[in-house]
């Protein structure tokens, strides 16, 4: 029994060794598979985030063709507003309105109709008024 008893804080010892070099060992396969799987995450984010970018620089082109076209499209209205034939009449007959002109007169001198001199006559009274 003496040997036992000189024995047991050695086999104690030991025992207690054992165990933490296996729990150390268990720990660092648990870190291992812990650091892979970050590491295909940060993989997977990496590629979202690539993805994201590139579908978001190719929003950016179709957003500015979009505008260059808009930007476009209102001046081709300017020209064709500021060239309107009908727009000129029209413009002449509310001059001429404000003249004193009556609705025989806007018909002579702008070409419009009756009921096209009589609006226009009415209207820009109503806006004197």
């Amino acid at each position: 029994m003496t040997d036992w008893i000189t024995l047991a804080p050695w086999v104690s010892t030991i025992t207690a060794l054992a165990l933490l070099c296996v729990h150390a060992w268990h720990t660092r396969r648990q870190l291992g598979q812990l650091r892979g799987q970050l590491r295909e995450r940060c993989e997977t984010l990496g590629r979202e985030l690539h993805a994201t970018g590139s579908g978001s620089i190719g929003v950016g082109h179709r957003v500015v063709a979009c505008e260059r076209q808009l930007h476009e499209l209102r001046g081709l209205m300017d020209e064709m507003r500021q060239n309107d034939p009908l727009r000129i009449s029209y413009d002449e007959a509310s001059r001429l309105v404000e003249l004193g002109a009556d609705v025989d007169d806007l018909m002579n001198t702008c070409g419009i109709s009756r009921p096209e001199a009589e609006l226009v006559s009415a209207l820009r009274r109503r806006s004197a008024a």
